[in-house]
């Protein structure tokens, strides 16, 4: 009987060495020209969620999908694309993120011995063209018609303050124009300042034929590429009204993380004037219901946002879950609770190697209505290595060194990159010398903790641009103030150079093309500053 078992082993040992050669010299010598196959995909969308589907590879093997952004090209010697994500799939189809910046996906088939397909093709993200115009999230059709005030969803222009949204009773005059239609025009607004609205539709509810397109507007309220393809509207008058907020989580970057102060992101909802958000450390007893959780960790009030900033670090390990309610002005809940989301926090029980500290700029958000928790506004999201978000806004320099014990020492990171004061920058009434101040704090409490502080110089503002988003002055002495602040930065055995960068064509103010509102920089600033990190990684410290 042992010999038996022993033949048969023997055999299975030979069986297997045999077929491990016969894969090995099918891949490596390439007998069936495996590498000559082209790998095609298309896309499909549903309600916001997007899937990207190729030809199967006729032989047995494993994909990797590659997720990349552009870089600026502003930097002499980028590589064209920046890696943001990848993953593997056994499938041939693959649920992408349908991301508020255009990306590009690559997939590599790979067997047993490595890399089977020789394309390197970029496939890009359907939603982004040229020039660019919103694409509809939600279509309401005979087999899935709208309310009489639905909500009205596209993916978001990168850059895009605020929009503008066109009803029609049939197709404009011309499709995918910067003005709006001579022809069929119902109304219009420019009071939507995010990527989804819900809209009173019932004065028109009667019309034969329903349309409507959006376009995005700058600061200036320019627009930003075309309006989109007119999208009709069928209307059933008595299907129910939503009554709750829809959460915005359409648009997220793949590894989507919430930064150490999260904030919250909802589409408005028709007829609330307040909103409250609640957190909590389990789900609710209830989805949609009316009342709030007895024992959530966290609530806050706002009025008519679309958005809501955390004003507490959320450090410790686990699952967060949050929603958020329409309130009237007796504290009563307008329709229901929305849908609950959830976030996870990771444990620091490992030293991470690079955490970000400092104010708005570090905490993310952009182009005046852009939250942090649309993380194509964070310069972490586009660096070569993986660092933790303790920026916070509405930071000063003083209020950076202040809670610097609170946020960053529990984290503990070996390396701090750290960028604040410009909020200080454009105060009046704070001094270089205050800033260098705090600065210097923060340092010495690094030293201190064994944590490799890296500064970054502050980038130029542009107080027009400042006054127009903010309807605030700047100190007149601020560039006077930035040389100053920097030159002490400058000092320090580890910073990095971001001011030279950031300049417009006459090297006096912020580039406005970097900048809607002169003081955060949008995407292609956050770009910038993570690709002049990214050319430094030598004073970080392993």
């Amino acid at each position: 009987m042992r010999k038996v078992i022993l033949f048969f082993i023997s055999f299975l040992i030979l069986i297997l060495g045999f077929t491990t050669l016969c894969i090995f010299l099918t891949e490596k010598f390439d007998i069936f020209h495996l590498q000559d196959y082209t790998i095609e995909a298309s896309f499909s969308e549903t309600d916001g969620k997007m899937t990207m589907t190729w030809t199967r590879y006729p032989y047995p093997c494993f994909y990797k999908v590659d997720t990349y952004s552009k870089t600026t090209g502003k930097l002499s010697g980028s590589d064209e694309y920046h890696l943001v994500n990848s993953e593997y799939t056994f499938s041939d189809t693959y649920e992408v993120s349908t991301t508020a910046i255009p990306t590009y996906y690559k997939v590599t088939a790979y067997g047993i011995f490595g890399k089977l397909s020789s394309d390197e093709i970029m496939l890009a993200n359907p939603n982004y063209s040229n020039p660019i115009k919103p694409v509809p999230i939600y279509q309401y059709t005979k087999d899935n018609p709208a309310s009489v005030i639905p909500y009205l969803v596209w993916h978001s222009v990168p850059d895009g303050v605020l929009y503008e949204l066109e009803i029609l009773s049939g197709p404009p005059d011309k499709e995918n124009t910067v003005t709006l239609s001579t022809v069929n025009h119902l109304t219009s607004t420019q009071l939507v300042f995010t990527n989804g609205v819900q809209f009173d539709l019932r004065p028109y509810a009667n019309q034969t034929r329903l349309y409507w397109r959006v376009r995005a507007l700058n600061l200036r309220k320019e627009p930003i590429g075309v309006f989109s393809t007119a999208e009709p509207i069928v209307i059933d008058q008595k299907k129910a009204i939503p009554n709750k907020p829809l959460l915005n989580n359409f648009d997220r970057m793949p590894g989507f993380r919430q930064p150490v102060y999260p904030v919250y992101h909802w589409i408005p909802m028709f007829g609330a004037e307040k909103y409250e958000v609640e957190l909590m450390s389990h789900p609710p007893a209830a989805e949609n219901n009316t009342k709030p959780t007895s024992d959530r960790a966290w609530a806050k009030i706002v009025n008519g946002a679309f958005s809501c900033y955390d004003e507490y670090p959320r450090y410790y390990a686990g699952t967060y879950y949050w929603r958020v309610r329409a309130i009237n002005d007796k504290g009563e809940t307008i329709g229901v609770y929305s849908d609950t989301d959830t976030f996870e926090v990771p444990s620091y029980t490992n030293r991470p190697r690079v955490a970000t500290f400092g104010d708005s700029i570090t905490h993310g958000g952009g182009a005046v209505s852009f939250a942090p928790s649309c993380i194509e506004y964070s310069y972490t999201t586009y660096l070569d290595f993986p660092a933790i978000n303790i920026g916070r806004s509405g930071d000063t320099s003083t209020t950076s060194l202040e809670r610097f014990d609170r946020d960053v020492l529990p984290i503990n990171p070996r390396n701090l990159i750290i960028m604040t004061g410009s909020n200080s920058l454009r105060a009046q009434d704070i001094s270089a010398d205050t800033v260098i101040n705090d600065l210097e704090g923060i340092y010495l409490k690094c030293i201190k903790n064994d944590i490799r502080p890296i500064l970054l110089t502050l980038p130029p503002i542009n107080p027009s641009n400042i006054m127009l988003a903010f309807h605030t002055p700047t100190d007149p002495m601020w560039y006077q103030k930035m040389q100053k602040i920097n030159k002490y930065i400058k000092s320090k055995p580890y910073y990095i150079d971001l001011e030279p960068y950031f300049y417009d064509q006459n090297h006096s103010i912020m580039d406005p093309v970097l900048a809607n509102d002169g003081l955060h920089p949008d995407i292609t600033g956050k770009k910038l500053m993570a690709e002049i990190i990214n050319r430094h990684k030598d004073v970080f410290q392993e």
